[in-house]
């Protein structure tokens, strides 16, 4: 049996993403983590730090294995040559851009956000007094990208102090290219919008001809950009609040660390010595993790193209599938696929009613099953 086929009870655990369909004959798939048991090197890591058996304050900045684990980690995977100074750690990446409204906007400012994303980065505008201005995401070539003249339209407007993405993009899976993201920088340092790239899913690229550009790399920015990364979705490890924000600019870095001072607390000592474990130890798992992700896309994309009323764009990232369902033509996609067992998650939290999210990194036999009740 191959590591990722074992089947885990997490009703122990009181999983959130369980307990939502607690009771229910229902198999959830919503919730961006995976049922993939954590590494051993992790999990090992976890254990001896349990076992040292005090739990006081650990000041992030002080925990330099993490912080040179992150340095070497970018340094091999993106070529990305960064100082310890520039990682300012965060308790997930959701606190993190909330920050960053609270740090370089005030109210009124709008901030432009690419949807369809995630409810919680949809949400962050409003909850810091902001006004969300959506940019679209269109379909080129059987791929997802940014609606590009929209961004160039609203950048202009002077209120437009933030643009917000996701990439990897969640939902629809899409590695943004060195010529999509050279467009992006063009378009911000035109227009002197700050640019906050949320890459939390940056480390689990699919597609084998893609390849993930930090946007903090990119030089037109000169190091205002913010690059928000985690070890938490690829190693499944979300549960630890544990995630990091790369700002080169030491006036960036203030201002984002200012705005964080009294409402953000550092981040779970687990959490640190989890990420230091997960970017040293665990290459080799994330290479296997990879194959058994890219099999799973695979067959879901091959399962759903023979089900008239659904499509999908074949995600180049993320253990994320973003099915248009409007074809099936009902009201409520979200109602059909639980009536037929299958508790995804709603297209409308992320900005289209007409789709759900469904998340494939589980074993091959609850991918099966979920197909065969929908096919049913």
């Amino acid at each position: 049996m191959h590591q990722f086929d074992k089947i885990i009870d997490r009703s122990p655990s009181y999983a959130y993403k369980w307990e939502k369909y607690k009771g229910r004959d229902i198999l959830p798939m919503w919730i961006a983590d995976t049922e993939f048991r954590c590494a051993p090197a992790i999990l090992e890591t976890l254990k001896e730090r349990t076992e040292h058996g005090l739990m006081g304050y650990t000041l992030p900045a002080h925990h330099a294995p993490a912080n040179q684990a992150v340095v070497e980690w970018l340094a091999k995977q993106y070529d990305w040559a960064i100082s310890p100074e520039w990682i300012v750690w965060t308790p997930g990446v959701v606190p993190a851009f909330n920050v960053v409204c609270k740090a370089f906007c005030k109210p009124g400012d709008k901030v432009m956000v690419q949807t369809p994303n995630y409810p919680p980065l949809i949400a962050a505008p409003k909850l810091n007094g902001l006004e969300r201005v959506d940019i679209s995401t269109v379909a080129i070539d059987g791929r997802w990208t940014i609606d590009f003249e929209d961004l160039e339209k609203q950048a202009a407007d002077p209120k437009c102090k933030l643009f917000i993405v996701c990439n990897p993009m969640n939902p629809v899976g899409t590695v943004l290219s060195l010529e999509e993201l050279q467009r992006v920088s063009d378009i911000c340092v035109q227009n002197n919008v700050m640019l906050c790239s949320d890459e939390i899913h940056c480390d689990i690229i699919l597609d084998e001809q893609a390849k993930h550009i930090p946007a903090g790399k990119l030089e037109a920015f000169k190091g205002k950009a913010i690059t928000l990364m985690a070890a938490s979705k690829t190693f499944n490890v979300a549960g630890l609040g544990t995630s990091f924000a790369i700002i080169e600019d030491a006036k960036t870095r203030k201002s984002f660390s200012q705005a964080a001072q009294g409402l953000v607390p550092w981040v779970n000592v687990m959490g640190l010595s989890a990420t230091q474990a997960a970017f040293t130890e665990c290459e080799d798992w994330r290479q296997d993790l990879l194959t058994y992700l890219r099999g799973n896309r695979d067959y879901l994309a091959a399962e759903i193209a023979k089900i008239d009323g659904l499509k999908l764009l074949t995600p180049q990232a993320t253990f994320l599938a973003w099915i248009d369902a409007s074809g099936l033509g009902v009201d409520n996609p979200q109602k059909y696929f639980e009536d037929k067992g299958i508790g995804p998650s709603p297209g409308i939290d992320f900005g289209d009613k007409n789709y759900v999210r469904i998340n494939f990194g589980c074993p091959r036999e609850q991918l099966e099953k979920a197909i065969a009740l929908l096919t049913c």
